[in-house]
């Protein structure tokens, strides 16, 4: 899958926009920064200038970097030009993460009340309810999906499974954006247990579902090489 660099500009512009603002922020910096809350939203720890200012954009910027090359390196990547769009999206959704979170830092850095921890759980379930949205349309890959023996080995299992892998994110964000707000143990239980159900359920559902397409090939590496038994 080829580079459209023009489409990539704004997820450029994203980082170099968090680094630009560490490079301002860096002199006015409080010391001790916050970098991990509780579920009360109360800081649990802080990091110093150096973590509390560059750890979230050279992370986005490393995520960044890996997702843009590893087509390259897929060999399921003909198939990626077929989902080229939701693809991107994910990307893009990623950094937004990434640069949302870092910007509310900045905002509480200058005494900006704000509830991290709710902050966190409408952005993440609002994450989940996008990739939710955009499974459907992602095709038989290695690196991207719900990825089983058997849905790389059956492209109806594929499908199947990711059509109700979609429902489970969708259902799941909604709960984690109703954890955030409500903020509770109960809620972020809940929230956690239809996630891992759901995805637990995903995956035994694409076994039954390989069992049953006769155009399904084994497992890679499942059979013997030539000359063993």
């Amino acid at each position: 899958m080829k580079t459209n660099w023009k489409t990539e500009l704004p997820l450029l512009l994203l980082i170099a926009g968090m680094f630009l603002l560490a490079a301002v922020s860096w002199s006015t910096a409080p010391d001790r920064i916050p970098v991990h809350w509780g579920m009360t939203g109360e800081v649990d720890r802080y990091g110093g200038r150096l973590e509390g200012l560059v750890a979230i954009p050279a992370l986005g910027a490393l995520v960044y970097l890996l997702m843009l090359f590893l087509p390259r390196i897929d060999p399921g990547r003909a198939n990626y030009a077929r989902f080229g769009g939701a693809y991107y999206t994910v990307r893009a959704a990623v950094l937004v993460i990434f640069a949302v979170l870092y910007g509310v830092t900045h905002l509480i850095i200058r005494g900006v009340q704000v509830d991290m921890p709710q902050v966190v759980g409408l952005v993440v379930g609002a994450m989940f309810f996008l990739f939710g949205n955009l499974l459907g349309k992602i095709r038989p890959n290695w690196f991207v999906g719900v990825r089983t023996p058997w849905t790389l080995s059956s492209k109806r299992a594929w499908t199947k499974t990711h059509r109700l892998a979609g429902w489970v994110f969708i259902v799941g964000g909604i709960a984690v954006m109703a954890a955030g707000v409500l903020q509770n143990a109960v809620a972020v239980g809940l929230a956690t247990g239809v996630l891992l159900v759901g995805l637990a359920g995903a995956t035994v559902y694409s076994y039954l579902v390989w069992r049953t397409d006769p155009d399904r090939v084994p497992p890679a590496g499942t059979l013997p090489s030539n000359g063993e038994g």
